[in-house]
């Protein structure tokens, strides 16, 4: 793929110092850690390393990623790994994708309390899932399936949700079969709302009793306990977003689908268009509208301010498992779901995953180059030429 006509390290680099400058009074050390990982990620400040082509001797120096997970460029080879680690666990059956989402009169106060909310947001919809799905009234088994969550909107405003990857039937409570789900149906979507309305409202009521939540900045009214109480009395009425998408036709559209899903970040370097110094210019998909695609254009301050609400919190963990492919007994129960599925005649036919370092061919004989010598930062300050190449001697 072709380098983009502008990257988020370009508008970093042009516009950070400004923009540090304008809005330190809010920027957390976070903040400041994935913008200067970002502007540094696969330059000579990194450091990298020399290969060498072993048919032509042609050289070539290739810089180090910052591995950030915001980072635009990063995320391939972690992507690549964890899709690796999941072909063994996927089950030959057709999978569910449902979406839990927060209403955005919840995002100022998801904004300050990320930890908390997040972890609820997570808790709740799985929450829901498995006590839907357990009900004999409705699928009567326990499930097993990955929540991923995302933080963003097209716009890249906020906007978090959960989506789920549910396997198309559960284990029988008395661990003897495997029951699967009508085609096309999971459970009711109209239930998944209300229960998880009452699971998420239930969850925020006990961090606000156990103290456990920020009221800063605007939110500071919220703080006593009568207007926090009015503020999620309307939540109660609100119906709020549920669906569930038909079901993927295999176990490897899942993991194609895994694939392009799992890592994302909240926008990509090839959704961006023009750069002019001031103003950011990128693609959005109007999903209101037929998912028209159209072009937005903002200051070059409120695309990183918009960029920074997507950080997570150190050590948070964005894609979790639950219910029987969660915890100890993960690797026996999925065992047992196997087991217990009948013949189903799906056949898989998984890509391989590319390694985290793939090799990469010569430009000038097209054979692979090797791996020769890794360079400090110190190194490459010290042996670059002008035309950018090292010279080791």
């Amino acid at each position: 793929m072709s380098r983009p006509p502008v990257e988020v390290a370009d508008i970093i680099r042009a516009w950070g110092d400004r923009f540090f400058e304008s809005n330190g009074r809010w920027l957390h050390w976070s903040h400041v850690k994935a913008l200067n990982a970002i502007e540094r990620c696969r330059t000579a400040a990194l450091g990298g390393h020399r290969d060498q082509c072993p048919q032509c001797g042609h050289q070539a120096i290739s810089y180090n990623s910052c591995r950030n997970r915001h980072c635009p460029k990063c995320q391939t080879a972690a992507r690549n790994r964890w899709v690796a680690e999941r072909q063994a666990e996927v089950l030959p059956v057709g999978y569910f994708h449902v979406v839990f989402t927060l209403p955005h009169e919840l995002c100022a106060l998801a904004l300050r309390n990320k930890k908390e909310l997040y972890r609820l947001l997570f808790r709740a919809s799985a929450e829901t899932l498995l006590e839907v799905a357990a009900n004999p009234k409705h699928l009567g088994a326990g499930l097993g399936f990955l929540s991923i969550l995302h933080t963003w909107g097209q716009r890249l405003l906020l906007h978090p949700h959960v989506h789920c990857v549910v396997p198309a039937g559960g284990i029988s409570p008395d661990q003897t079969r495997w029951i699967p789900s009508r085609p096309n149906f999971l459970v009711p979507v109209p239930v998944l709302k209300k229960v998880f309305r009452g699971k998420f409202l239930d969850g925020l009521t006990r961090l606000f009793r156990a103290r456990k939540l920020a009221f800063t900045g605007s939110l500071a009214a919220l703080s006593s306990r009568e207007a926090f109480f009015d503020f999620l009395k309307p939540l109660y009425d609100k119906e709020w977003v549920v669906y569930a998408k038909a079901p993927f036709r295999g176990p490897d559209h899942l993991l194609q689908y895994l694939a392009r899903y799992t890592h994302r970040v909240a926008i990509s370097n090839h959704r961006l268009v023009s750069f002019d110094g001031d103003s950011v210019t990128f693609r959005w998909k109007d999903y209101a509208h037929g998912n028209k695609k159209r072009k937005m254009t903002v200051s070059a301050d409120e695309f990183l301010r918009r960029f920074l609400l997507h950080t997570l919190p150190r050590g948070f963990v964005r894609i979790r498992s639950f219910g029987f492919l969660a915890g100890p007994r993960r690797a026996k129960l999925l065992e047992l779901a196997r087991q217990l599925l009948p013949e189903t005649g799906i056949e898989r036919n998984i890509e391989p995953t590319l390694p985290a370092r793939a090799s990469f061919p010569c430009p000038v004989c097209a054979t692979p180059m090797i791996f020769v010598e890794r360079l400090s930062a110190a190194m490459l300050r010290a042996g670059l030429h002008r035309d950018g190449i090292y010279d080791s001697s």
